[in-house]
């Protein structure tokens, strides 16, 4: 099979054969992959973010849409044909050993999903079955944009109806809090981001009021809108001090401050932590804390009467040999929303 592959830290992806294991063990499943999302999280696991990487080459990605070809011993949830979400919660069933993948003489790394190719070994907990008619694009956005945004909102922010909302970085996880917050009748939802498609798109989610922190005083901006009480909810998607500090200082006396980006190794924040003791609330996300096999279903039922918008997310579609240059997109601010890599059995 055709693999993106991460051969060194700060390089371009490398595409290429990569042989598959002989066979499957106990809770591997084997997935004809349609779509992969393309996360931030691969920007940071390609940057180094989380320091040295021990595990070099190895296969990425972690969101993705594809149809079950074979099932390892154990196997319960799901069977040859089915269609499925490949997400990195874990959802029930085996958590398997993770496949070993060999190109050029050499073994390839993975951990219990990949996405960034063809075809991918993946434990059984790590998929979940979706109806034979799913849009196939869309299911891969359930995978991690909509589950992780949808359960910042609910489980780690748990916006209420009317509190101010503040979302700082309105990429693909960031959108789908935008739109989440719209649904619980949140107001004001702020969105800010560097880039002028991308909070253009963020109105489109339904953010009431946009803030291009390029060109404007975000702060200055933030205060006029949320009044002056201050924000409610502050929820940071760039891991980046500066703005996890800021969110801090705007946030009322009771106010939630939510973590989505993880900083780099190293870079630390500096608070004057008192507020901690009289409300306020300084807390890290966990993929929203999503439960897959409870969540996508509730969320496929939202998009298929209409009630959230996810293919306007999906803003750019490439093969797997223009990925790099799709990842260079995501970087410098031209690509709004969701890339997918369309695999050889996408439609």
């Amino acid at each position: 099979m055709k693999a993106a592959i991460l051969v060194e830290q700060r390089k371009p992806l490398v595409v290429d054969e990569v042989g598959l294991p002989e066979s499957l063990e106990v809770g591997q499943v084997l997935v004809e992959v349609h779509y992969s999302g393309i996360c931030g999280s691969q920007l940071g696991e390609i940057d180094g973010a989380k320091g040295e990487d021990k595990f070099l080459p190895h296969l990425l990605g972690h969101e993705g849409s594809g149809m079950v070809l074979e099932t390892g011993p154990g196997v319960r949830h799901v069977k040859p044909g089915d269609k499925v979400v490949l997400h990195w919660r874990k959802g029930p069933g085996i958590e398997s050993p993770v496949p070993a993948y060999s190109w050029r003489g050499r073994k390839v790394n993975a951990g219990w999903i990949t996405s960034f190719n063809e075809y991918s070994v993946v434990s059984e907990n790590r998929l979940t079955k979706i109806p034979v008619d799913s849009d196939m694009q869309v299911a891969a956005l359930f995978g991690c944009a909509v589950t992780t945004g949808f359960g910042v909102v609910q489980n780690n922010a748990k916006v209420r109806i009317g509190e101010s909302v503040v979302v700082f970085g309105a990429g693909g996880v960031g959108l789908n809090i935008v739109q989440a917050a719209a649904l619980v009748s949140a107001y004001p939802v702020i969105a800010v981001d560097l880039h002028d498609n991308r909070v253009a798109l963020a109105r489109a989610m339904g953010a009431t009021h946009l803030i291009n922190a390029a060109k404007e005083d975000a702060p200055a901006r933030i205060r006029e809108f949320a009044g002056s009480a201050g924000v409610d909810h502050f929820i940071d998607n760039t891991g980046q001090p500066a703005i996890i500090q800021l969110g801090y200082e705007l946030t009322g006396p009771r106010g939630r401050v939510t973590l989505v980006g993880v900083p780099r190794k190293g870079n630390e924040i500096a608070i004057y932590s008192l507020p901690l003791h009289f409300g306020k609330v300084l807390s890290g996300s966990h993929g929203g804390e999503a439960e897959p096999e409870i969540d996508i279903p509730r969320y496929q039922k939202l998009f298929s009467s209409g009630r959230i918008k996810l293919r306007e997310l999906i803003t750019e579609v490439c093969v797997l040999e223009d990925v790099n240059n799709a990842i260079n997109k995501m970087r410098d601010g031209s690509l709004a929303g969701r890339c997918l890599i369309r695999m050889g059995a996408g439609k």
